[in-house]
């Protein structure tokens, strides 16, 4: 975990994985990178928010394998869920819904963006990929960890993916070779829509 400038309650706090992904990022905000995985991404943002200063909000950037072909560009996350969390499973066991799947704000065009599935596993065969098609167009390792910790200290957050990869065999080798340029767009996008200020 690395916090990059100082926190205050009137900037955006960027959230990002590792630091290719940030490698484009411009500008005063600060960033926080968490490592990758759900328990590094909620440690981190935990820990910071935890600190007592909130931002304004927080944006977490970041790249995202396509689950369905023809799933480009860059895309505002409207819903997110686990993938590998059982919670029908936990629910019959405890009577208690875990990782229900979280809603954020508007999203792209019509106010309908993709839906995230978040794990722990980076989804790099066909046969996991088609599973998760069936719930999901885009898969991380972060969003609904960053998600559930932001709803939870009451920060509101935007999840922005950048499509890496299409999750499939393969998809390690080319998430190598397009990190560089999936980063350049998150930067791009990032002014576009989150005033520093």
């Amino acid at each position: 975990m690395e916090l990059i400038g100082e926190m205050s309650p009137g900037r955006p706090l960027f959230v990002l994985a590792v630091k290719e992904e940030a490698a484009e990022l411009r500008g005063s905000a600060p960033v926080l990178l968490t490592g990758m995985g759900k328990v590094n991404a909620a440690a981190a943002l935990a820990g910071v928010l935890g600190r007592g200063v909130l931002p304004r909000e927080i944006v977490n950037l970041g790249t995202a394998g396509a689950l369905r072909p023809g799933w480009t560009g860059t895309h505002v996350i409207t819903r997110v869920i686990q993938h590998d969390l059982d919670s029908r499973l936990l629910a019959g066991l405890t009577g208690e819904v875990y990782g229900a799947p979280i809603t954020l704000g508007e999203g792209e065009g019509e106010g309908e963006g993709p839906v995230l599935a978040t794990g722990d596993s980076f989804i790099s065969d066909d046969a996991a990929r088609d599973r998760l098609a069936e719930q999901a167009a885009l898969v991380d390792m972060e969003g609904y960890a960053l998600a559930h910790v932001a709803r939870q200290a009451g920060v509101p957050i935007r999840l922005v993916k950048h499509v890496s990869d299409d999750a499939g065999d393969g998809a390690a080798r080319t998430w190598r070779e397009s990190v560089a340029a999936c980063a350049v767009e998150l930067a791009r996008w990032a002014e576009r829509n989150v005033p520093s200020e």
